[in-house]
C-alpha cells in the first residue's frame, strides 16, 4: 500500500505534457519490469516461474495504482474500471491491486482547487458561499468540499472536477492502454481497445455535471414519497458544467461503528431497502446508478428505528434499452425458477455466448446463473441459513465464488468480454451484495425478487 506521502494533498498535473512525461514514465518503468522478469524467469523451474509470475503482476499493478493515484482524472478512472473489466482477462493477482483504487484516493489541495472554483461561479456567488478548505470526499475525477450558504445557513455540498480533465480523457486513454499492453497486465489476444472505448464513454458521462444534475433531479422526485431514502436537493444556480452544488445530506458510513451496532432488525431493514432500490431501478425504471461504491450510500440513523439511505452521486446512472431488458430478465428469471433454457437464450440474446456454443458451454452459463441467484433460491446451502430459513449475507462468499466461475467461464473460446451494460449492471449488483454482507443481513429473498418478477411479467402479459 502507498505510504503516509501519499495521502496528502497533491498537486495537480493538468499541463499534457506534465502528464505526458509522467505516463511516459510509467511506461519505461513497467516496460523495464518486464524485461527484467522474463529475463529471471529463464533460469527458474515451472514452478518457481509461476510464483515469480504472481509477483510480478501484483508489484506491475501496485506501482500503476500508485502512479495512477498521483494523476488523479481519468487515467486513475480507467484503473478502477479495469479491476471490472479485468476480472474476464486480468491476473487476479493484478485485480486484488486494482480494486484498492476504488476508495483509495489521495485529495487535491485546495490552493490548487480555489482558484479554478472563483473562476467558474465568478466572484458575487462565490461570495455567497462559505466553502470549507477541507474535502469531504475525493475521487479519481473531483472531490467534494462542504460549504454554508451565508444569506440563511443552508449545508451545501460543492463537487468539483478537477481542472483539465475532460479534455485529457482520449489522450489519456491512448497512453494508459499502451503503458498496459508494456506491462503485460493484458493476455495477447484480448480486444483492449474495444474495452477502453467502453470506459471512455463511461468517463465522459462521469464528467458531464448537466447530466448529474439532471440524474440527482430525476431520482429525488421518484423517491419523493417513500421515505426510505433521502435524495440531495440541486440548486442551479450555483452549478456549472464542471461544479454541482447540491444540498448536503449527514449520515453515516455503512461501515461505521454507528450502522454496524444496529440490531439485527434494523440492519435487515437497511438491507431490503438497498435490495428494493435496486429492484426498482432495473425493474421499473430501466435506469441503475452503477456505481456501488460505499461512498454514494450513507446511513440516517433514528432514535425511534426508522433508518434511511441517503444516495449521493448519480454521475455514474446509466439507462437500459429495452431489448436488452427484455434478455437479462430472461436470464434472471430462468434462474430463479431453475429453467435453463430461458437463462441460456437470455445470454444469447445480450451477446453473452456465441450462436454455436456447444452444449457444455451452454449449460456451464445455466450453472453461473443459478450461483449468481443463490440467495433468492429455494435451496440455498443449509450451512448459509437461519434456524428460520433467512439467508445469512455476512457468512457468504458468494462474489467470490460467482468471480470464480466467472474466471473460469473466460476461458472458453466461446465466451465473450460481455457488453458494457452487464459489465456496469453486474458492477452495481455486486455492489450490492457487498453491502448485505457487510450489514450482516438475515433476509428471506426468494419472496422479494419473486413479486417484482411477477409483476413485470403481469404487465408484459407474460
Amino acid at each position: 500500500m502507498a505510504d503516509d506521502k501519499y495521502k496528502r494533498p497533491l498537486k495537480l498535473k493538468t499541463r499534457a505534457f506534465d502528464r505526458n512525461l509522467a505516463m511516459a514514465r510509467m511506461g519505461v518503468v513497467a516496460g523495464t519490469q518486464f524485461a527484467g522478469h522474463t529475463v529471471r524467469n529463464f533460469f527458474r523451474g515451472r514452478e518457481a516461474r509461476a510464483e515469480s509470475d504472481r509477483t510480478f503482476y501484483r508489484e506491475q499493478a501496485q506501482y500503476l495504482a500508485d502512479e495512477l493515484g498521483r494523476l488523479k482524472g481519468s487515467v486513475m478512472k480507467v484503473g478502477q474500471m479495469l479491476s471490472v473489466y479485468g476480472q474476464y482477462f486480468m491476473p487476479p493477482e493484478a485485480l486484488d491491486v486494482l480494486r484498492s483504487l476504488q476508495d483509495d484516493s489521495p485529495p487535491v489541495a485546495w490552493s490548487e482547487l480555489e482558484p479554478v472554483v472563483r473562476e467558474r461561479l465568478g466572484e458575487e456567488r462565490l461570495a455567497e458561499l462559505d466553502i470549507d478548505p477541507e474535502p469531504l470526499a475525493a475521487a479519481s475525477l473531483g472531490q467534494v468540499h462542504r460549504a454554508r450558504r451565508v444569506a440563511d445557513g443552508r449545508e451545501l455540498c460543492i463537487k468539483i472536477q478537477y481542472p483539465g480533465l475532460a479534455e485529457a480523457i482520449d489522450s489519456d486513454i491512448r497512453t494508459l492502454t499502451h503503458i498496459v499492453r508494456i506491462a503485460r497486465l493484458v493476455p495477447r489476444g484480448v480486444e483492449l481497445h474495444s474495452v477502453m472505448d467502453e470506459v471512455r464513454d463511461m468517463i465522459y458521462r462521469e464528467v458531464d455535471y448537466a447530466h448529474e444534475l439532471a440524474m440527482t433531479r430525476a431520482y429525488r422526485d421518484r423517491l419523493a414519497e417513500d421515505d426510505r431514502f433521502v435524495v440531495p436537493e440541486v440548486f442551479p444556480e450555483y452549478s456549472t458544467e464542471t461544479v454541482l452544488v447540491t444540498s448536503y445530506e449527514p449520515g453515516e458510513h455503512v461501515q461505521s461503528a454507528a450502522v454496524q451496532g444496529l440490531s439485527q432488525a434494523r440492519r435487515n431493514r437497511l438491507a431490503e431497502n438497498a435490495l428494493h432500490l435496486f429492484f426498482h431501478e432495473f425493474f421499473d425504471w430501466g435506469r441503475v446508478q452503477t456505481d456501488p461504491h460505499f461512498g454514494n450510500y450513507r446511513v440516517r440513523t433514528d432514535a425511534d428505528g426508522h433508518d434511511r439511505i441517503v444516495c449521493i452521486d448519480f454521475g455514474a446512472v446509466r439507462g437500459f434499452e429495452p431489448d436488452f431488458l427484455e434478455a437479462y430478465y430472461d436470464i434472471v428469471a430462468g434462474a430463479y425458477a431453475r429453467d435453463r433454457e430461458r437463462v441460456i437464450r437470455g445470454a444469447r440474446g445480450i451477446g453473452l455466448l456465441r450462436p454455436d456454443s456447444p452444449r457444455s458451454v451452454l449449460d456451464a452459463f445455466a450453472e453461473v446463473g443459478f450461483l449468481m441467484i443463490e440467495p433468492f433460491s429455494e435451496s440455498p446451502p443449509a450451512e448459509l441459513l437461519t434456524p428460520d430459513g433467512a439467508y445469512r449475507w455476512g457468512e457468504s462468499d458468494l462474489p467470490r465464488r460467482v468471480s470464480r466461475a466467472i474466471s473460469r467461464a473466460a476461458i472458453s473460446r466461446w465466451f465473450r468480454i460481455p457488453p458494457r451494460e452487464i459489465v456496469f449492471l453486474h458492477r452495481r449488483l455486486g455492489g450490492v451484495f457487498v453491502l448485505m454482507a457487510v450489514l450482516r443481513a438475515e433476509l428471506h429473498g426468494r419472496p422479494l425478487l419473486g413479486d417484482y418478477l411477477q409483476r413485470v411479467s403481469e404487465s408484459d402479459g407474460d
